[in-house]
């Protein structure tokens, strides 16, 4: 997901900031009087669920997504066939003859291939057209939230190598994103 990139790339440093104790100081003063940028964190994973449209989204994906895997499945089937049909005749096919079959499956099979990555890439357009407008909308109120609140970073404790193994609950985002989400509608 695109949100999720976006997020962990505004954010991959906040981890480090946090293990490492860095703060912005001002001349000479003392670790207890630092000023230290605020940070905060939000699950991704949690808002896109209960953002409105997002599950609607998701499904009519998943049911598009089951014809595009009934196409590839076809594909497949197809070139199984073709093959079994070469290796049940080869052994009578002269040698010419087999050859050519030879090569028709190779054309058959390069020619699946291209197709299927085709449909590939149209589903991921079509997840991007789907989902893209929502995660642009939770990306927009992350941003605001954190433009408002002056916060050095936000990010999200759901992505993949995250390095987050506990956090203070009052830096969670979450539900603030959600409500201002659902009030959006």
């Amino acid at each position: 997901m695109e949100l999720k990139n976006n997020v962990a790339r505004i954010a991959v440093a906040a981890p480090l900031l946090l293990v490492t104790g860095l703060a912005f100081t001002q001349g000479g003063e003392t670790p207890a009087t630092q000023n230290v940028a605020g940070v905060a964190w939000v699950n991704v994973s949690i808002i896109m669920q209960q953002t409105p449209g997002y599950v609607e989204a998701e499904s009519t994906f998943a049911v598009e997504m089951q014809g595009y895997q009934r196409r590839i499945q076809l594909l497949q089937s197809e070139l199984d066939s073709a093959i079994a049909d070469f290796d049940r005749s080869s052994v009578v096919l002269s040698p010419s003859v087999r050859q050519q079959r030879e090569e028709q499956l190779r054309q058959l099979q390069q020619s699946n291939g291209t197709r299927a990555q085709q449909l590939q890439v149209e589903a991921s357009r079509r997840e991007r057209e789907l989902v893209g407008p929502i995660e642009e909308r939770v990306s927009s109120v992350i941003e605001g939230l954190r433009a408002e609140r002056n916060l050095a970073m936000i990010w999200d404790v759901s992505a993949q190598g995250s390095g987050v193994v506990a956090a203070d609950r009052s830096l969670d985002l979450t539900g603030t994103v959600i409500q201002r989400l659902q009030a959006q509608q």
